[in-house]
């Protein structure tokens, strides 16, 4: 069981930033547009330059190659990106595929470009676990989804977070989702979070 571990991170506008998340625990990050939500991530997951101090466990950021750190530290983020012109390309072996997602096992032989947005962002979410990641990172992992789709990938996420026991950091601006995912919800206001509470 895996704990994240963020220790005086600083990156852009925002300073001194400490908190933990345990396995199995489901962290929602808000805050206005701009405010520096996906910087955060981005840092957590060795995509930017930070200050501060970043473990996976017992394991330090800074001393863990970047390509393994960000396959430890899995970040989704909420416009996907793919490196290959074929879906299947980007997963090895038989992906798991959970009917709740609506999707055809076709579509893995589909170019991507024929993929709406939605369907992009639910291949990012079963792409990324495939990978077994040890934590995840989600940037609005259900933006383009529309109400129903975004209450059954809710559920089907917490199930494979309690599953797996992973520590998870979710940016979300609808307080709606976020009572019904978060066990802690911080905002961001100015330089530093604050917490909020009233989540389960």
């Amino acid at each position: 069981m895996t704990t994240l571990t963020l220790e005086h991170v600083s990156i852009g506008t925002l300073h001194d930033i400490g908190f933990a998340v345990g396995a199995g625990e489901v962290v929602c990050l808000s805050g206005p547009s701009g405010s520096g939500k996906s910087r955060l991530l981005r840092a957590i997951a060795d995509l930017e330059a930070h200050d501060g101090r970043i473990f996976l466990e017992d394991r330090e950021q800074g001393a863990v190659p970047a390509h393994d750190w960000r396959r430890q530290a899995m970040m989704v983020p909420a416009d996907s990106q793919w490196w290959f012109d074929e879906v299947g390309a980007h997963f090895s072996g038989a992906p798991e595929w959970p009917p709740v997602l609506g999707l055809s096992r076709e579509v893995l032989a589909w170019p991507v470009s024929r993929l709406s947005s939605g369907e992009r962002q639910r291949l990012a979410l079963m792409r990324a676990l495939h990978y077994g990641p040890r934590a995840l990172l989600l940037d609005e992992p259900t933006a383009n989804l529309d109400e129903a789709m975004t209450q059954a990938v809710e559920g089907w996420l917490l199930e494979e977070i309690h599953t797996r026991q992973l520590p998870v950091i979710w940016v979300a601006h609808d307080t709606g989702q976020i009572r019904r995912v978060a066990s802690r919800h911080y905002r961001i206001h100015g330089a530093t979070l604050e917490q909020v509470h009233g989540c389960h």
